[in-house]
C-alpha cells in the first residue's frame, strides 16, 4: 500500500473533484487512486504518468459509494445480478433480508410450502411467477452456503444480508407450524443455534415484522400472516438476545396497532435493561397525511429508548421522498389494510375474474363501504382515533388524494378522482355537454345512474376496469420541510427505499441522491452531514468495512456531477419499464447524467452515465460480513 507510483500502476486515477470522505468533514480537492480494487493513494496533483486511466471530474463530487440499508434485492440479484437499478444512482452497497424475508436459507420449498412465492408476492407485491424463477435458482439450504453462493455470482454492489425471521421459523417449524403456534423449547433453542451460527459466519444482523397486513399469498394459508407474526415477545427476548451478545443489528417493523407492545419492543434496545445496548433499526420515519402524530410518537419512543437513562442504540429509518405508492386496480400494499380490499388482494394477479366475482357480491360491497368511510362516519374507536390525529389507516381514503395514471378514459389522466366523480355527477345532474369526447361520454353514460358516494363511484370503477384502472397516491411526507427534519434527525438514518419490491407499486431507488438534493439545498455542510449518513454512519451500525475513503479502504466510490443533482426531477425521471431480465414491469427511477461514474471493488460499474459492458458479466461486489468496525 506504500509502494512509489514507479513501483505499483495504478488502475484509475480520478481527478480535479471535491472529495467528501464520509466523515462528515468538509470536503477537499483531492486526486483519488485505484489499483488493485483499493484505494491507494489521495493528494494533490498526483501524477497522471503512473495511472492506466485518467478521469478528469474537474466541478464533480467524489464520495464512498452509498449504502441502502433497506432492500429487498435478494430476489432480483438471482435473475440480474448487476442490480443496475441501484447502481446508476451511486449505490454500492445494498441490505437484504430486511422484514423477516430473505433467501438466506434458500427455497425451502416441500411438501405443502413454497416460503419464497408465499412470503414475498403480497408482502413485497412481487409477481408469483418472478418469485418462482428466483426460487429455482437457489440450491442452498443453510446461511453458510447462501454467503458461499453470494461468493461466486457476478455481483454488482457489495451485498450485507440479515438472517430473516420468517424464514428461519420456516427451517425450524416448517410452514404451517410456523404460522400457527410458538416454538417448543427444543424448537426455540435450534433456532438460537442457527442465529448463533450465523452471526459467527458473519451475519451483520437479523430481522423481524409487524405490520398486521403482512399476508401469505398461497392456498391454505391466504387468511394467515407471515411466520414472523406468531412469535411472542419471550422468543424475540431470546433471539435478539444473541444478537446483544454478537454485538449485531436487529431491524424491526413495529404494530402501528399496539403501541405499547411497539415500545416494549424497542426497549430490547436498553443497556440500562438488559445490561448491554442493542443495535435496532426500525420502520419508520414518515409523516403519514393520514396519521401526522404517527412519526412523532415513533421519534419520541426512539429519544426515550436511546436516553441516558435507558442507553439504547436506535435508530428510525427515514425516506427521502413523498411516499407515492401506485396502484393497478387494487394492487397495492396499502389496500391490504382494508378487509374487504385484502380479500381482492389475497387472489391471483392474474384472477380477474375472481375479483369480479367479490366485487358482484353485495356483501363485499357492505364490507368496502364500510370500510371506506371507517373513522369518518359515526360515533366509535376509530372515528375517535381519527379526531385525535391517530387513525388506523394510512390510506385517507379521499377521491381528492388519488391521481388517475392511466385508464380506459384517456381525458381522465392526470386528473383525481374527485374531478372525476364530480363530472359525472354534473353529467347525471343534466350536463351532457361536460364530456369531453365520445369516449368519456360513453363511460359516462353506462354508469349507473345515480353512482351514489364516493365509495360506490370506486366500487364502479374497479368493477369497470380492474387493473385497467393505474393510479396514485401521496401516503405520506407530503411536507418537504418535515421530511428534510426526519432525514437529519438524531435518532433516523436515510434509507427506507425498498429497493427490489413493489416493483409496480414504489420507486425510491433514487433515494440516496434525493438526500444529497435536499443536503445541497442548505449549503456544504448539511451535504458533508448527508454524505456521512449514507457512508460511514450506516457503516459503522452495522458493522461493515466500507462508506470510507482512507488509504486502503475498498474502492467503493460514486462520482457525481451537482449541477446535474440539483436540477434532477425525481417525477419526471419514473417510468414504468419492461425488465426482461424479471420478465415483469418495474416502475424506476432515471437521474440520467447525475451519477457519472460508480467503481464497485475498484472495477468500473458506471461510466459517463451508462453501465459498463463489466456490469453483471464479471464479479464486482462481495458478501459484507460484520467486521466489527463501529
Amino acid at each position: 500500500m506504500n509502494a512509489s507510483p514507479q513501483q505499483t500502476p495504478w488502475d484509475t486515477l480520478i481527478t480535479g473533484a471535491l472529495v467528501f470522505d464520509g466523515s462528515g468533514a468538509a470536503p477537499e480537492r483531492v486526486d483519488v487512486a485505484i489499483a488493485g480494487g483499493r484505494i491507494v493513494a489521495r493528494g494533490e496533483a498526483l501524477p497522471r504518468a503512473n495511472a492506466r486511466v485518467v478521469l478528469e471530474r474537474d466541478g464533480h463530487w467524489l464520495m464512498p459509494g452509498l449504502i441502502d440499508i433497506h432492500t429487498h434485492l435478494d430476489l432480483e440479484v438471482e435473475l440480474a445480478p448487476g442490480l443496475s437499478e441501484v447502481v446508476r444512482h451511486g449505490t454500492t452497497t445494498v441490505v437484504v433480508g430486511n422484514c423477516s424475508l430473505g433467501a438466506a436459507f434458500g427455497a425451502q420449498r416441500g411438501p405443502g410450502q413454497d416460503p419464497i412465492v408465499d412470503c414475498f408476492a403480497r408482502v413485497e407485491n412481487i409477481p408469483k411467477h418472478v418469485l418462482s424463477r428466483c426460487a429455482d435458482q437457489m440450491t442452498w439450504n443453510n446461511t453458510a452456503d447462501y454467503l458461499r453462493h453470494l461468493g461466486t455470482i457476478t455481483l454488482g454492489p457489495n451485498m450485507v444480508p440479515l438472517v430473516p425471521h420468517s424464514m428461519l421459523r420456516v427451517q425450524v417449524m416448517g410452514l404451517e407450524d410456523s404460522i400457527r403456534r410458538e416454538p417448543t423449547a427444543a424448537e426455540l433453542e435450534r433456532m438460537g443455534g442457527l442465529l448463533k451460527d450465523a452471526m459467527e459466519q458473519g451475519y451483520v444482523g437479523f430481522s423481524t415484522d409487524g405490520l398486521p397486513f403482512h399476508y401469505l399469498a398461497n392456498d391454505p394459508h391466504r387468511d394467515r400472516r407471515i411466520p414472523t407474526q406468531s412469535a411472542s415477545f419471550g422468543e424475540l427476548r431470546a433471539l435478539t438476545g444473541i444478537l446483544r451478545a454478537a454485538d449485531r443489528v436487529w431491524q424491526l417493523t413495529p404494530m402501528p396497532d399496539r403501541p405499547l407492545e411497539t415500545l416494549r419492543q424497542y426497549l430490547l434496545s436498553s443497556a440500562r435493561l438488559h445490561g448491554k445496548s442493542l443495535r435496532v433499526t426500525a420502520l419508520a420515519a414518515v409523516e403519514f397525511a393520514a396519521n401526522r402524530r404517527g412519526s412523532r410518537a415513533l421519534l419520541g419512543m426512539a429519544a426515550l429508548v436511546n436516553s441516558r437513562f435507558f442507553g439504547g442504540n436506535m435508530h428510525l429509518q427515514a425516506l427521502s421522498s413523498p411516499f407515492t405508492v401506485w396502484a393497478d386496480g387494487v394492487t397495492n400494499p396499502i389496500m391490504e389494510e382494508m378487509p374487504s380490499t385484502r380479500a381482492l388482494m389475497a387472489l391471483d394477479l392474474e384472477d380477474r375474474a375472481g375479483r369480479e366475482r367479490l366485487m358482484a357480491d353485495p356483501a363485499w360491497m357492505a364490507q368496502f363501504r364500510a370500510d371506506w368511510y371507517r373513522g369518518k362516519r359515526g360515533l366509535d374507536a376509530a372515528r375517535l382515533r381519527a379526531f385525535i390525529g391517530m387513525p388506523l389507516d394510512n390510506f385517507s381514503r379521499e377521491l381528492g388524494d388519488i391521481v388517475v395514471e392511466r385508464c380506459p378514459v384517456a381525458a381522465w389522466q392526470g386528473e383525481s378522482l374527485a374531478t372525476a366523480y364530480a363530472r359525472l355527477q354534473a353529467f347525471q345532474g343534466g350536463d351532457r355537454s361536460i364530456a369531453r369526447d365520445a369516449e368519456e361520454q360513453r363511460f359516462l353514460a353506462a354508469c349507473p345512474d345515480p353512482v351514489g358516494d364516493e365509495a360506490g363511484f370506486f366500487i364502479h370503477l374497479l368493477q369497470s376496469w380492474d387493473k385497467s384502472l393505474r393510479w396514485h397516491t401521496v401516503v405520506a411526507n407530503r411536507d418537504p420541510e418535515r421530511v428534510r427534519e426526519l432525514l437529519f434527525h438524531p435518532h433516523t438514518l436515510p434509507g427506507f427505499n425498498d429497493s427490489g419490491a413493489h416493483l409496480s407499486n414504489l420507486a425510491f431507488y433514487d433515494g440516496n441522491l434525493l438526500t444529497l438534493k435536499i443536503a445541497a439545498e442548505a449549503g456544504p455542510e448539511r451535504v458533508s452531514e448527508a454524505v456521512r449518513r449514507l457512508t460511514r454512519a450506516p457503516a459503522e451500525f452495522f458493522g461493515i468495512d466500507a462508506g470510507r475513503l482512507e488509504t486502503g479502504s475498498r474502492a467503493d466510490i460514486t462520482v457525481l456531477d451537482p449541477v446535474a443533482l440539483a436540477g434532477y426531477d425525481s417525477d419526471a425521471g419514473r417510468q414504468l419499464i419492461w425488465r426482461e431480465e424479471l420478465q415483469a414491469e418495474q416502475l424506476v427511477n432515471r437521474s440520467d447524467g447525475v451519477v457519472t461514474d460508480v467503481f464497485i471493488g475498484g472495477k468500473p460499474a458506471w461510466r459517463d452515465g451508462a453501465p459498463t459492458p463489466g456490469l453483471g458479466q464479471e464479479k464486482m461486489g462481495m458478501a459484507l460480513g460484520f467486521s466489527g468496525r463501529h
